[in-house]
């Protein structure tokens, strides 16, 4: 009989190893008896508790005004009709019209109208404006310029949602507005960032006519192809004078074969 050591029977290869590595998806997490593995109740927990905090963090409105500032729009700051971040939540037609004081402030700067407009509002991921959307108008502002456009001051918007500007757009005389906010934090993505683009804008529109380019951050669409699309589909906009299911975003299109 050999005496050479015995031991466990080394663990079989992963099948869904090289398919997770593609993909942050929650696939083939396999099971511990009726269960989820420890390992992977863990790495749920995480991201549950990454999703809840993106929520609730607050916006560096001092550093991203530094951020933006190399734009050489000038900012404002306004806040929504919600006072705190537990209304923001509980009350989401708060976040969709400006405090009184915003409203003047921005009535006040309104001349003889722009061509565009570009607030940037926490939403819910306070993290993914503050990361995503300087990037995104540092590559859009240039060409929009090279173009002739006239830009309004980048407003930086506190417990925004969508449709604030709405109202930001028609206080500002805009033809247009781009609202880049914070959406939603999923499980795989609590830094992502979605560009709302609405043709004339006014309270009381509806999403129907808007066009959104979601998903922005480096694990998906990055910040300077955000640019492109959105750059393309702002032209469109102001050609064709319109926005919403309407405007066909063929941009993918342009770019194949």
């Amino acid at each position: 009989m050999s005496d050479a050591p015995t031991g466990p029977a080394p663990a079989a290869p992963d099948p869904w190893a090289a398919l997770r590595a593609l993909t942050p998806a929650r696939i083939a997490l396999g099971r511990a008896g009726a269960s989820l593995p420890t390992a992977a109740h863990l790495e749920f927990q995480l991201a549950h508790a990454r999703a809840r905090d993106a929520v609730h963090d607050a916006l560096d409105v001092a550093r991203l005004v530094e951020a933006l500032s190399v734009l050489g729009l000038g900012t404002v700051e306004v806040r929504s009709a919600a006072p705190d971040r537990a209304t923001y939540l509980q009350r989401p037609d708060l976040g969709r019209r400006l405090d009184a004081r915003s409203g003047a402030a921005l009535a006040a700067l309104a001349a003889d109208g722009v061509d565009a407009a570009f607030v940037v509002a926490d939403g819910l991921s306070a993290r993914a404006a503050q990361a995503h959307a300087p990037p995104v108008l540092a590559a859009l502002v240039p060409r929009l310029r090279e173009a002739g456009w006239r830009l309004a001051p980048a407003v930086v918007a506190l417990q925004g949602r969508v449709a604030l500007g709405d109202e930001i757009g028609a206080l500002l005389r805009a033809r247009l507005v781009v609202v880049l906010l914070g959406e939603r934090p999923g499980l795989s993505a609590p830094d992502s960032l979605g560009a709302y683009l609405t043709w004339e804008p006014r309270p009381g529109r509806t999403d129907a006519e808007r066009n959104c380019v979601s998903n922005i951050r480096l694990e998906g669409l990055v910040p300077a192809l955000a640019a492109d699309r959105l750059h393309h589909l702002m032209l469109e906009a102001a050609r064709r004078r319109l926005s919403g299911v309407a405007l066909k975003d063929d941009h993918g299109r342009m770019l194949g074969p």
